[in-house]
């Protein structure tokens, strides 16, 4: 796989509204985004992030909440995540927003204003959210602007009655195809030409206000996609023809050079919104083969994929959509997954809580989570990764994915290996090593190095003790041999021996 330049972002998420609430309950006084104690940012910046993501930011409203009070399966998962949760403790779903406005109880636009700052003094950008597909049942334009939004003229299944400045109206919820309607929002209708100015203005708006945004299922409204969703919904107005991605996040950069946009998208249908602009997309694939334990597939899986692909894909092992990772890897088992989500080229993403070994996902629709207690053994092998990457290349040169051999006829578990080469400062170089696999793993792993032969070299595991001294030739005859415990993650930094 070709070599490619990519400084890798470190994203971390936090759920806004129960991140200031723990704060506030901390300190015995409120905490919003205008007074949040310094001691975060600086942990942060010490971690090594280069991205926050404060999801949940904008405002929802009364409607939508009261539908996040109405579903028996969220009721339940309340009552095992928070068994003495109480109404309070809803605020209904950020997905369902009647603004995009801050609340002034999470300290209002000057807050976010003022965090911002306070971010980019230490170098810290901040993403926000930003949902195209739909809007809350709270927003204005349901009433104001109803021809904005899917609607048929009779009652269907998946509309709800809303009295109009046009006068009544069947709107439909916000969904996907495969599952029910999102009762708590109203659909957007891309079909429309207003629809996509409005969007586009709005998000012109939010990319005023933070560094990049995260695109909730950012593929609903592929032209093709939004077509065969909404068919049996006519339209008044023949379908735009080019991709609203393309035009609106040609838009915001054209005003906001720079900014980021990252795609959550599924279905294969990643690499479609990386042409029409998007800096990074999820990539689902690898994270179905950590969780599922599946190393060889996760081989395959980061070997047919294009260095431009790999780049531009952000890697996590949880967030606020999946279960908590430490409630389905062992601590062991996390150690080579997480390294391998640390490793690769492209946009490294991580959850809060997971640090700790967090095991309860939190329902988006609570403004509180519940307090649980750390995993040391965790909490010190992020601490570790994240110290320890910074000192190497990881992340700021030139990084290739390496196709490892079979260390002897008849041995398949080369397959479990995840090796990624980084050079920033020739000759020097480092190696991420990552053995996906419940048993010791061997291969050759065929260095990409342009002076290999011409130096010996020392290499030093910055995980471990582990120190050797190889002969510059046969590395670039053989390759590099790797016996590797299971589930073990190194980091090599090779260098010349004088």
């Amino acid at each position: 796989m070709p070599e490619r330049m990519q400084d890798t972002a470190l994203l971390y998420e936090i759920n806004t509204r129960c991140w200031l609430r723990r704060l506030s309950d901390a300190a015995g006084s409120p905490v919003s985004l205008a007074n949040v104690p310094d001691s975060e940012l600086a942990g942060w910046q010490k971690l090594g992030f280069t991205h926050i993501w404060l999801m949940g930011v904008w405002t929802t409203g009364p409607r939508s909440r009261a539908e996040a009070l109405k579903s028996p399966d969220l009721l339940r998962a309340y009552s095992q995540v928070l068994p003495a949760w109480t109404e309070l403790d809803v605020a209904g779903s950020p997905y369902a927003i009647a603004d995009y406005q801050v609340p002034v109880g999470l300290g209002g636009e000057a807050g976010l204003k003022e965090l911002r700052k306070r971010l980019a003094d230490r170098g810290i950008k901040l993403l926000l959210d930003f949902v195209p597909n739909h809007l809350g049942l709270d927003h204005l334009w349901a009433t104001e602007q109803p021809e904005l939004f899917v609607q048929g003229p009779t009652e269907a299944p998946g509309t709800f009655r809303r009295e109009t400045r046009q006068g009544t109206r069947w709107l439909a919820h916000g969904k996907d195809p495969y599952f029910p309607p999102w009762t708590d929002t109203i659909q957007l209708d891309y079909r429309r030409a207003p629809t996509r100015a409005a969007m586009t203005s709005l998000l012109q708006s939010v990319a005023d206000r933070c560094d990049g945004v995260r695109c909730d299922m950012a593929m609903l409204i592929l032209n093709d996609v939004f077509a065969k969703t909404w068919e049996r919904f006519a339209t008044p107005e023949p379908a735009p023809t080019p991709e609203f991605w393309a035009a609106a996040i040609s838009a915001v950069k054209q005003t906001h050079p720079g900014f980021f946009f990252l795609a959550e998208a599924y279905w294969g249908l990643e690499h479609r919104l990386q042409q029409l602009g998007f800096d990074c997309t999820y990539d689902k694939a690898l994270y179905d083969g950590l969780v599922s334990r599946d190393g060889a597939g996760v081989q395959r899986h980061l070997s047919g994929l294009s260095p431009e692909y790999v780049a531009a894909s952000a890697h996590f092992l949880e967030n606020h959509d999946e279960p908590r990772i430490a409630s389905i890897l062992s601590p062991a088992e996390q150690r080579s997954a997480a390294l391998t989500i640390l490793g690769l080229p492209g946009m490294r993403f991580l959850h809060e809580g997971q640090l700790s070994g967090a095991r309860r996902r939190v329902p988006v629709q609570l403004g509180r989570s519940p307090v649980e207690t750390a995993q040391p053994e965790i909490e010190a092998l992020y601490q570790q990764l994240l110290r320890a990457l910074p000192t190497t290349a990881v992340g700021k040169g030139t990084g290739r994915l390496l196709t490892p051999r079979a260390a002897w006829p008849g041995n398949p578990t080369a397959a479990n290996f995840v090796v990624v080469q980084w050079q920033k400062s020739p000759p020097d170089f480092d190696l991420v090593v990552a053995n996906l696999a419940p048993h010791r793993s061997q291969c050759y792993a065929p260095l990409a190095i342009e002076t290999l032969a011409r130096h010996n070299w020392s290499m030093k595991d910055l995980l471990g003790p582990e120190e050797y001294k190889r002969d510059g030739e046969d590395l670039q005859t053989q390759g590099l041999y790797l016996d590797v415990p299971a589930h073990a993650g190194q980091v090599f930094h090779f260098e010349p021996i004088a």
